[in-house]
């Protein structure tokens, strides 16, 4: 990997303000970092404002230190504030992407708009939930709001998020709402907010929501996940979108979308990376994301020219063939452009499912059957990965073996593909509920399985996700199912295989019963779309290589840890997929803080029993400086039964060694379909 060019001269001279709060109409107020030039006063500039509830003090002050003094050093005013009810801003926090969370936003810009080193004009950037609530603060079009760059998030909070996957029921879910229990659960810095610190931390404990049993009572596409899916109405948007993502990230489906959907000037670049910035993100080549948004910025922020819009709409890293495993730190490629997405030059290559192959007509059909063990997909990764850890999908051979799968004859001739394979098959189950996921591998010459992408689908959504149907059992059914959007270049001698499992643990929760899946081959198929390499992809200009601002100093105190782990229980069973992710503990130096945090996730499940799936996450979060000693200790575990889910939670928190709050959850939450 190449290092990234670290960079400590800039146009202008930065200054940063550590902390100033920021006041709402209703009286709240928002903790707010900021870097701005020296003789903003007298030379005013652009802001670009980053709006998290994930702890500008601690949580994301990493990388805010290598990203914002750089747009400031070049003549903007970079903003982080911490949304309500996070870190040192005041109120209390309910739920994600709600109405006031965008009001509040909207108030923010218009704040920092009036102020006299701000040009009133601002642009929104962020990660995630940072890249969220840019697309859906556009969509509410505040007058200040001049464009947006969109990382690594979504327009559709049902199909497209950590929640659901083809109306499937994913245990991110569970993941996420575990990690959330804990963020919330941390106190702000009594070196800010003075001894005000414990009133809040207390109303803030007293306050938590049990996320997952929020999000676990919406199972299908009704308003609570509309609401600020920009997807509903692309042309509520009005200023520019530059969409960012990687292709091991679990939200780049997003990006052809939002190239396809919106009206206003937009562009999209989709490298390897997982859920992180471009300029650090894994598996690598890394990219020099902020020239690139400098570039970016200075059009939409400043007027001045810089050829950004004259260049393709879209931007993709064409992975070549790799052996299987679940760590990269670099995946080969060449980058390829489209002018325009959809890209009319791309071709629908359909190959039809035949017994055992994948063929290019079909002259039979044969109905296969199909009822996977439940913990099919146990080397299938996270549904999210983030580059630091083993969490991208292994040697697939051990799931193909437990699924029905089809392959081309070793190719002839090398094949790539860029946008989403499409299966069209015809299905019959012998129960009203059943699930099928499918994935696209690359098989190496000596059988190595490497996963390409892969889809999954809730047959009772078959025809929507807002009004799911049961299945007639025995009754034959047309379906379709998009895998996720990939570029992939597919070698000659290596087979192209398409995999159906009727399971796929612990990515997604089983149905109530086992259910057995007929499939007709010679009447099923996949739709590849095909890309001719173009002379024009060789003479893309490159991006910029990498730069940063200084990193922040921290100093390790205690050094963390990540282990995955799979074990089976022969005598009865049962598998355990164990995750442990120790961030250890570090300090750091500019302001003492010393911040530490641990994960153990465990997924548990019996091949013949689907409800025996058990899902849990422990969290221990530690904040404090000198004497000042807090720790806070959190529990999730999911069961369920044929007719409910089963949510247990518990919230432990310490002062020193002294419990100050603790509470307990127990609740059922009917099944609707999943």
């Amino acid at each position: 990997m190449t290092s990234p060019v670290i960079v400590t001269e800039f146009p202008r001279r930065v200054r940063e303000i550590e902390n100033l709060f920021i006041p709402l109409s209703d009286g709240c107020r928002l903790a707010a970092r900021i870097f701005l030039p020296e003789d903003a006063e007298a030379d005013p500039v652009p802001a670009i404002l980053e709006f998290l509830p994930y702890r500008k003090r601690d949580g994301t002050a990493e990388r805010d230190a290598l990203t914002h003094p750089y747009f400031a050093g070049h003549g903007y005013a970079g903003v982080r504030v911490d949304m309500r009810g996070s870190g040192e801003s005041d109120g209390l926090l309910d739920d994600e992407y709600l109405k006031q969370e965008q009001d509040d936003c909207i108030e923010v810009i218009g704040w920092i708009a009036k102020q006299s080193w701000c040009t009133g004009a601002v642009g929104m950037m962020g990660i995630s939930w940072g890249g969220f609530n840019g697309l859906q603060v556009a969509a509410r079009r505040p007058p200040a709001l001049k464009t947006v760059i969109t990382i690594c998030s979504t327009d559709d909070r049902y199909a497209d998020d950590i929640h659901y996957m083809g109306g499937a029921l994913l245990n991110a879910n569970l993941g996420w709402a575990s990690t959330m229990f804990a963020y919330m659960s941390r106190p702000p810095d009594p070196a800010l907010v003075g001894e005000r610190w414990r009133e809040l931390w207390l109303a803030r404990l007293r306050h938590t929501p049990l996320l997952i049993e929020t999000w676990l009572r919406h199972q299908r596409r009704d308003d609570y996940w509309k609401h600020a899916s920009v997807c509903e109405d692309f042309s509520q948007i009005a200023c520019p979108v530059y969409a960012i993502g990687g292709w091991a990230d679990g939200y780049t489906n997003a990006i052809p979308r939002l190239l396809a959907g919106l009206k206003v000037p937009c562009k999209g670049l989709i490298g390897p990376w997982a859920h992180k910035y471009p300029h650090f993100a894994l598996p690598g080549p890394a990219a020099g994301f902020l020239q690139d948004a400098l570039r970016w910025w200075d059009k939409w922020l400043k007027g001045i020219e810089t050829g950004i819009m004259a260049e393709p709409q879209l931007r993709a890293w064409m992975l070549e063939s790799v052996r299987p495993k679940p760590w990269y730190a670099e995946r080969p490629g060449r980058w390829v452009a489209e002018t325009a997405w959809p890209a009319p030059g791309i071709k629908q290559h359909r190959l039809f499912l035949m017994d055992q192959s994948l063929a290019e007509r079909a002259d039979h059909e044969r109905p296969l059957l199909l009822s996977s063990p439940e913990s099919t997909g146990l080397h299938a990764g996270t549904w999210c990965p983030h580059g630091a850890a083993p969490d991208e999908p292994g040697d697939q051979r051990e799931e193909d073996a437990k699924s029905l799968v089809f392959d081309t004859e070793p190719l002839s001739a090398r094949i790539e593909i860029l946008g989403a394979p499409v299966v069209e098959l015809e299905v019959s189950a012998d129960r009203p509920e059943a699930k099928l996921a499918v994935r696209l591998c690359d098989v190496h010459p000596d059988g190595a399985s490497t996963r390409v992408t892969y889809g999954i689908l809730n047959l009772t959504h078959r025809e929507s996700h807002e009004h799911p149907t049961p299945l007639e059992p025995g009754r034959r059914y047309k379906i379709r199912i998009q895998l996720n959007d990939i570029a992939y270049a597919f070698p000659p001698g290596h087979r192209i295989r398409v995999a159906v499992s009727s399971t796929y643990w612990p990515i997604t929760w089983p149905t109530r019963e086992r259910a057995a899946v007929t499939l007709f081959s010679g009447a099923s198929s996949i739709l590849l779309p095909v890309r001719a390499p173009k002379p024009t992809d060789d003479a893309l200009p490159p991006l910029p290589p990498v730069q940063s601002a200084p990193p922040e100093r921290r100093t390790v105190l205690r050094a963390g840890r990540t282990e995955r782990r799979i074990e089976c229980d022969i005598a009865d069973g049962e598998t355990i997929h164990r995750l442990v992710d120790d961030s250890g503990d570090v300090r750091i130096d500019t302001n003492g803080l010393e911040v530490g945090g641990a994960k153990v996730s465990e997924y548990r499940v019996k091949d013949d029993d689907p409800l025996s799936a058990v899902a849990e996450a422990r969290w221990t979060q530690k904040v404090g400086r000198g004497a000042w000693r807090t720790r806070t200790e959190t529990w999730t575990r999911l069961t369920a039964t044929r007719d409910a889910f089963l949510i247990h939670a518990t919230l432990d928190a310490y002062e020193g060694e002294t419990r100050v709050w603790s509470h307990n959850w127990d609740c059922a939450v009917p099944r609707d379909l999943v």
